[in-house]
C-alpha cells in the first residue's frame, strides 16, 4: 500500500470514528435528564405521589369482588425514575384503603377464602402488608384491625398487576397494594 493510500485509509477511519463518537454522545445527551427539566419533572412526580385520590378504581376488575363500595383512598408511587428520558415505561406501585359495604366484605371473605394473616409466617414474608401502608393512607386504616389474607384473591384473574390484599371484615376495610409488571 502506498503512503498516499495509507493516509487516506487512516484519515477516513479517523473521520468515521469521530462520527461514531459524536452519535454516541448525542444519544447519551438525548437519553440523559436535561438539567433544566429535571427539577420541574421531579416536583410534578412528588406532587402526584403525595395526592390521596378518592376516585373509584379503574379498571375495577383489577380489584375483583369489591361490590359498590362507598369509599376508597389510594396513592401511587413511581417504582423507578419517572423523569428519565430513557426509552421504556416507568413501573408504578399503588396502595389503597377501601371501605366496603358489610355484605360485600362477608361475600369477599367467603368467595376468596380469606384466612387470618400472620406476617411472621415464612410463606407470607415477602408481602407488603398494612403495616407497610404509606403515611398518608395510615389514617384510613382501622385502629385495631384483624387482618385476613387470601393468596387466591391475590392471584385471581384478571391480574394485570401484582396484587396483595388484606381484609378486615369487622371494620369492612380492604387494604391493597398493586405493582405494574
Amino acid at each position: 500500500m502506498t503512503r498516499r493510500a495509507l493516509v487516506a485509509v487512516l484519515g477516513g477511519s479517523a473521520a468515521l470514528l469521530l462520527v461514531v463518537v459524536g452519535c454516541v454522545g448525542a444519544a447519551i445527551l438525548t437519553v440523559s435528564d436535561h438539567p433544566d427539566e429535571t427539577p420541574e419533572c421531579r416536583e410534578s412526580v412528588r406532587a402526584e405521589e403525595a395526592k390521596v385520590r378518592t376516585d373509584r378504581w379503574d379498571p375495577p376488575q383489577e380489584l375483583p369482588g369489591l361490590g359498590d363500595y362507598p369509599e376508597i383512598h389510594w396513592q401511587l408511587r413511581a417504582s423507578g425514575d419517572a423523569c428519565s428520558r430513557a426509552p421504556g415505561p416507568t413501573d408504578w406501585a399503588y396502595q389503597g384503603v377501601v371501605r366496603l359495604r358489610p355484605e360485600d366484605a362477608r361475600t369477599l371473605a367467603q368467595r376468596y377464602g380469606f384466612v387470618p394473616y400472620a406476617p411472621a409466617e415464612p410463606d407470607q414474608a415477602p408481602l407488603t402488608g398494612p403495616a407497610d401502608a404509606w403515611p398518608a393512607l395510615a389514617p384510613f386504616l382501622p385502629t385495631a384491625p384483624r387482618w385476613l389474607h387470601s393468596r387466591t384473591y391475590d392471584e385471581a384473574t384478571p391480574s394485570t398487576r401484582w396484587r396483595a390484599a388484606f381484609l378486615d371484615i369487622e371494620h369492612r376495610t380492604l387494604f391493597f397494594t398493586l405493582h405494574d409488571h
